[in-house]
């Protein structure tokens, strides 16, 4: 049983988002602590890139600060190395396919293991693609999370069926970013995808409230929350950590208890 599917046992796991490097290292590492503290179960770190194409404007915006600092993936590496250290809570990478093909696939998936990662999300790999990476990443114990879109259709089984770690179910169709409802359609979609599936779901994409998160944990197995805490981060800068603690704090106080 991987870290990752334990993070959901006997209780509806909160996930937040965030991206390395905003404002700077040092910070994330701080935020990371405050994650955890206040509650966090699994915590998910974007990998900045130039073209983050599954990202609205607020993580866009984090992605252009991050890499304007001269952020690489190796420094993000050896961040997660040292954070180790402290933190015990699961963590997956959120980047997208170019970042670890350039890297080399068996090296990226390498130093993932070293550093500490538990798993990856690329929301740029199909299902039908995922071989080329999932394979490296297996060899070196780092789960290959599946997606689920409302377009997934018929496809929702085979992933669901063949998915690792745990199912990230996209509430909505195009990109991050708060939203005040979320897509009515979502508890059906839950529900095709826990016919199936194996490991736990999570629901992310639009969620930005502590009811909003408090709902869909209710339905699902979990909630990510991303922009509204990238947000915050964007607004207090090297001051975040602080008011991204009380945020998750909120959102844990308002979770359905079992």
């Amino acid at each position: 049983m991987s870290k990752i599917y334990k993070a959901f046992l006997d209780k509806k796991a909160f996930i937040p988002f965030i991206t390395c490097g905003d404002p700077d290292l040092d910070t994330t590492k701080e935020i990371i602590r405050e994650l955890e503290k206040n509650g966090a179960d699994l915590i998910e770190l974007g990998i900045p890139f130039s073209d983050p194409t599954a990202e609205g404007p607020v993580i866009q915006g984090a992605n252009i600060r991050a890499l304007s600092n001269g952020i690489t993936t190796d420094d993000i590496f050896e961040m997660v190395r040292e954070i180790r250290a402290e933190v015990t809570v699961p963590m997956v990478f959120m980047t997208y396919a170019n970042v670890v093909f350039s890297y080399g696939i068996d090296s990226f998936f390498a130093r993932c293991a070293k550093a500490g990662m538990d798993g990856i999300i690329l929301p740029d790999v199909p299902f039908e693609e995922k071989t080329e990476f999932e394979c490296y990443a297996e060899r070196h114990g780092i789960d290959f999370v599946s997606m689920v879109a409302p377009t997934s259709e018929e496809r929702i089984e085979r992933i669901a069926q063949n998915a690792k770690g745990f199912i990230y179910i996209v509430s909505s169709l195009g990109v991050t970013g708060e939203r005040s409802s979320i897509n009515s359609s979502v508890k059906e979609l839950v529900g095709k995808v826990k016919k199936s599936a194996k490991v736990p779901c999570a629901v992310g994409f639009g969620i930005s409230t502590p009811q909003q998160a408090a709902e869909m944990a209710q339905i699902a197995d979990g909630a990510i929350v991303g922009s509204a805490i990238v947000r915050i981060i964007g607004q207090y800068g090297k001051d975040a950590p602080y008011h991204v603690g009380e945020f998750v704090r909120s959102i844990k106080s308002a979770y359905p208890s079992f």
